[in-house]
């Protein structure tokens, strides 16, 4: 191969890898992520005489249901899943059918994304809210059962989930541990990790919410590696 035919193949190769290389680091400062929240730990490492740092961030403990079909499901079914995650109690005459109309805007909104993203109300009752119950509000609704669940279970693991996991009473301050009750959908990414919570009765914060959830569809592909950007570029298998 001759000097030029080298440089011609060479420059080939190079147009497709900085044109990715930029697009990437333009792309991941042109938009503002979800921020993650709640770590377990944090580690310091030393290399090379320089320190840095690593954020174990906190990933959900898997918790079992009993949805409004009578379908046992549990968290770890939906893997690779978007959760928009909120409670409410059958009874409840004011807070929650609010809730529940943003719900089901969310869900009609993502209808097309129900593949990516699940949305689950959670009982704070579970003693009176039985499967029949949550059929009968899921019906007040029309929720396709597909993508949102509404669930029920044993008190003292939805409320252990509520306030060790999701960390409700830090997101809520006025949170009654109790009975807990608040107005805020909690946004949770594939990994199970908290990227935020937002006033279910606020529409600024539903409007926050309706962008964040497609943000964290895209972050599903900046683990793209170069070879994978590649075939689809030159439409190789």
């Amino acid at each position: 191969m001759n000097k030029k035919a080298f440089l011609a193949v060479a420059l080939a190769l190079m147009i497709p890898l900085v044109s990715y290389l930029l697009v990437k680091y333009y792309s991941e400062r042109a938009v503002t992520m979800p921020s993650r929240y709640f770590y377990d730990s944090v580690a310091t490492h030393v290399t090379n005489g320089r320190s840095s740092t690593d954020t174990v961030w906190h990933h959900l403990k898997n918790i079992s249901f009993t949805n409004q079909l009578g379908d046992s499901v549990s968290l770890f079914d939906l893997k690779g899943k978007i959760l928009v995650i909120d409670f409410f109690f059958t009874r409840c005459p004011t807070l929650c059918p609010g809730l529940a109309r943003s719900m089901k805007k969310l869900q009609n909104s993502f209808k097309q994304n129900d593949s990516i993203v699940q949305f689950i109300s959670i009982s704070v009752d579970p003693l009176h809210d039985s499967v029949s119950q949550l059929r009968k509000f899921a019906a007040r609704f029309n929720v396709d059962p597909d993508s949102w669940w509404l669930v029920t279970g044993a008190k003292k693991d939805i409320y252990d989930f509520a306030l060790n996991e999701l960390k409700a009473g830090i997101a809520d301050v006025d949170v009654d541990t109790g009975f807990v009750h608040t107005p805020y959908f909690f946004l949770v990414d594939k990994e199970k990790i908290v990227r935020g919570w937002y006033n279910g009765g606020d529409s600024v914060a539903q409007s926050k919410l309706v962008r964040d959830i497609p943000l964290l569809m895209l972050e599903k592909d900046r683990k793209k590696t170069f070879g994978q950007f590649l075939k689809e570029l030159f439409g190789r298998s």
